[in-house]
């Protein structure tokens, strides 16, 4: 679950991480009376969503009077903000972020985030802050600085100073940052989040550490631990069919294609996408019903894919291994009659029952297509989709 930068930064102040003096604002006279309260003579408007590359797609305004703060509020609320990392829709602005300008020097990149193939929380900086770190990484490798921390042991004092020189700090910008990262990892700790990054940590012309920008990904898994955390929580940012499938415990992710696919198994789901790109296919969506699947969850499950306008065909693949497969074959035969499908199904089950499901999916006078294999079954529903 992400958190909108406004909200970031208050934890971040919470933890001792210092971050120029804002507030959030829903209305353009709510950003103005921010901008009166903090005095100026600079501020910064920023759209307040779920996605990097803001100020690039002109989410991020400096201003210099109020009346430019109000227009700059009025210009992005209600709209919906494209960047690299939304897709063509973008995502909704709902909120401005007003806050004062800062003098900057310089920008640096700071994160922390696990290093899954480690298995431990790695830091990440870089001297070449305020730019996108996926192409200072391509580009420049030799640009990011990196540390791993033991679970026994945590952050250690050497680590922090070993970057803040690697960064180029002196002096009493060794111990600012020493600070800052341990309260960055406290937080990590703390708030089981997933990413903690701030791009930009600025040096002010006065020689302070501020972090300019502020962005924290919790821990889905870990959210029970976090009520208040998940009171935070901006559905308007997320894909709304996603959001619906979490409320059945179903995982899916939205895809640029037009077959869909039911798998219930995680590597089963990938090779399934796997096959219909192999044939040709493009696939509409990830969508794990999970090992226990049900008629109710199968029948969520059609609804779930039915909402998006672009699927022309779906691809049932199901291994009956903990749930047998004539009952799946059951759950099929009504969801596809309660909710109508009037798109081609094309259904592959093996495992346990899996003779007497095609023989229910058979005798049920829907306009199902069984398949055997799962090649056979991936030619059909590309061919499908095609017509």
């Amino acid at each position: 679950m992400n958190l909108h930068e406004y909200q970031s930064k208050k934890i971040f102040a919470a933890y001792g991480i210092p971050v120029p003096a804002g507030a959030v604002a829903a209305t353009a006279d709510e950003a103005v009376a921010v901008a009166s309260g903090l005095g100026g003579p600079v501020w910064v408007v920023k759209a307040q969503v779920h996605a990097g590359g803001r100020g690039k797609a002109g989410g991020v305004k400096v201003v210099h009077d109020l009346q430019a703060v109000r227009a700059a509020a009025s210009a992005m609320l209600g709209q919906r903000l494209v960047t690299k990392q939304t897709g063509a829709e973008g995502l909704p602005i709902n909120q401005v972020y007003v806050e004062s300008g800062s003098e900057i020097e310089r920008e640096i990149y700071l994160s922390l985030t696990l290093n899954r193939e480690k298995g431990r929380i790695a830091v990440v900086a870089s001297a070449a802050g305020g730019m996108d770190i996926e192409e200072v990484a391509a580009k420049e490798p030799e640009k990011i600085l990196s540390v791993t921390i033991h679970p026994a042991v945590g952050l250690e004092a050497y680590q922090a100073r070993e970057l803040a020189f690697g960064l180029g700090f002196a002096g009493a910008q060794i111990s600012e940052f020493t600070a800052i990262l341990k309260g960055l990892y406290r937080l990590y700790m703390e708030q089981d989040a997933s990413l903690v990054e701030v791009n930009p940590l600025i040096v002010t012309k006065a020689g302070k550490l501020v972090a300019l920008d502020a962005k924290i990904g919790i821990d889905a898994n870990a959210l029970f631990r976090h009520p208040e955390l998940v009171a935070l929580r901006d559905r308007t940012q997320e894909d709304p069919i996603e959001a619906s499938a979490a409320e059945h415990d179903l995982n899916y992710v939205s895809l640029d294609g037009d077959i869909a696919c039911m798998v219930n198994g995680a590597g089963l789901a990938m090779a399934t996408m796997d096959i219909i790109k192999l044939h040709g296919g493009k696939p509409a969506n990830f969508l794990d019903v999970g090992g226990g699947a049900t008629a109710e969850r199968v029948t969520a499950a059609f609804e779930l894919i039915l909402a998006n306008p672009k699927v022309r065909a779906i691809l049932v693949n199901i291994f009956g291994g903990i749930v047998r497969c004539d009952v799946i074959a059951e759950g099929i035969i009504a969801a596809v009659r309660k909710v109508d499908v009037k798109v081609p199904v094309v259904v592959r089950l093996e495992g346990t029952n899996a003779k007497q499901a095609r023989e229910l999916l058979a005798g049920s006078g829907l306009a199902v297509t069984a398949a055997d294999g799962l090649t056979d079954a991936a030619r059909k529903v590309v061919a499908a989709a095609l017509k």
